[in-house]
């Protein structure tokens, strides 16, 4: 289910607002990460598939600042990581 941010905005502080930004932001770098992956596992062009595997590296990177932002801005989702074994 994505969020729409615009439904509540009026009702949420821009921290939160910005949290949601962060959090769908998120979403999309993963979902393009599978994009990337499946392309790449289904072509049998070496140099597609090398540029597709580089795209879906860099959307990791993307989801890797993302969820650092997270860790720094949410002290609940930061907070998961600490417990989680």
């Amino acid at each position: 289910m994505a969020y729409n941010l615009i439904a509540d905005a009026e009702k949420q502080t821009e921290k939160a607002k910005d949290l949601a930004r962060a959090r769908q932001s998120l979403i999309e770098e993963l979902d393009a990460i599978n994009v990337y992956e499946e392309r790449a596992q289904a072509t049998t062009d070496e140099k597609l598939k090398k540029t597709l595997l580089h795209n879906g590296h860099e959307e990791k990177e993307h989801a890797a600042m993302l969820i650092e932002y997270l860790r720094n801005n949410d002290v609940a989702f930061d907070k998961m990581f600490e417990e989680h074994d």
